[in-house]
């Protein structure tokens, strides 16, 4: 994120309305854009100083080429450590790094074996794109990244391997039906693992809490764990809603032009291939965009040690903001 980048001057939050939901997922459209991921690293050298050029008073008004440097920099450094996100990991990759497991996920008729390899894999891919993102006030152990990781899996596979077990013996349903409902597995699977993991992996925020800002000036005023389980909270909604329209609109779709057209096997593969790309690229913007990225909120909404708080000039601070991660 570009504000990341020291300076006594803010840039923009946005050139979008990120008051507003249509502003944010203009926002995340630009900070998920695929063709971030090609920037190299001169460039992105290039965007840090132009926007410290800004932050620091040298350039004084917003310009085409210091919009998209903000850009760069939003879609690519870390909000807290000012370093870059390892590139499969940064959103600018989601839908390209998740692409591969997806389809592996809705391939239809796998068996025990291809169940449990990709929901591992989706697993391991959404730990290291969890991590990634969190918010670092509190970094995780290797002991508990592996113990989070550990249990992550062990829901996934169990949801996966139990529905499949189940659906088949649902004979009060039609034979369309069960086969449906077999399409859905993935998702059952896919969103009570990923709320699971992500409650697992960021669970040191919430229990030691996260830093919140002055709105103002931008100061850290303490460590709050109600804003930390807004945080994660919310990005566990934000990854239900990412998951719900790629995990079921592509089986549902495909099961419909399976009855209309006789497909060979690799025929049926890129076409689901092209339906979860296509649906990747419409949804995650609208997902990001549910709840915004630096979350400002009242300090009566927090613990109350915030809510006498002054800032430089004696003035008592109304508002804080905190990083909510991704």
């Amino acid at each position: 994120m570009a504000s990341a980048i020291p300076g006594p001057r803010d840039l923009p939050e946005s050139r979008y309305d990120l008051s507003s939901y249509w502003g944010r997922v203009k926002h995340s459209a630009d900070v998920s854009d695929p063709r971030m991921l090609l920037i190299t690293k001169k460039k992105l050298e290039e965007a840090k100083a132009l926007v410290s050029d800004y932050k620091n008073g040298k350039i004084m008004d917003m310009t085409p080429q210091l919009w998209t440097s903000k850009k760069i920099l939003d879609s690519t450094i870390h909000p807290d450590t000012g370093e870059p996100v390892f590139l499969p990991f940064r959103m600018s990759s989601y839908v390209l790094s998740n692409l591969v497991v997806t389809v592996g996920m809705l391939t239809p008729n796998m068996g025990a074996f291809g169940t449990l390899f990709w929901q591992i894999t989706n697993q391991s891919l959404n730990v290291a794109i969890n991590t990634a993102n969190s918010n670092k006030s509190h970094p995780l152990t290797t002991q508990q990244l592996a113990t989070s990781y550990a249990m992550a899996v062990t829901a996934s596979c169990s949801v996966a391997l139990g529905l499949n077990s189940l659906v088949p013996r649902l004979k009060s349903l039609s034979a369309n039906s069960r086969l449906i409902l077999g399409r859905l597995v993935p998702f059952a699977a896919v969103v009570s693992a990923g709320v699971v993991n992500v409650f697992l992996m960021r669970g040191e925020e919430i229990r030691k809490g996260i830093s919140v800002f002055d709105s103002d000036s931008g100061e850290v005023v303490g460590t709050s764990k109600k804003a930390a389980t807004f945080a994660v909270g919310e990005t566990a909604i934000s990854r239900v809603l990412n998951a719900s329209p790629i995990m079921v609109i592509p089986p549902l779709i495909l099961v419909r032009l399976q009855r209309k057209f006789k497909m060979t096997k690799p025929i049926e593969t890129v076409t689901n291939l092209g339906l979860i790309l296509a649906t990747s690229f419409v949804a995650l913007p609208f997902a990001l965009g549910v709840f915004p990225q630096r979350r400002t909120v009242d300090v009566t909404r927090l613990e109350k040690r915030f809510w006498s708080l002054k800032n430089k000039e004696g003035k008592p601070i109304t508002k804080v903001q905190f990083n909510r991660g991704i």
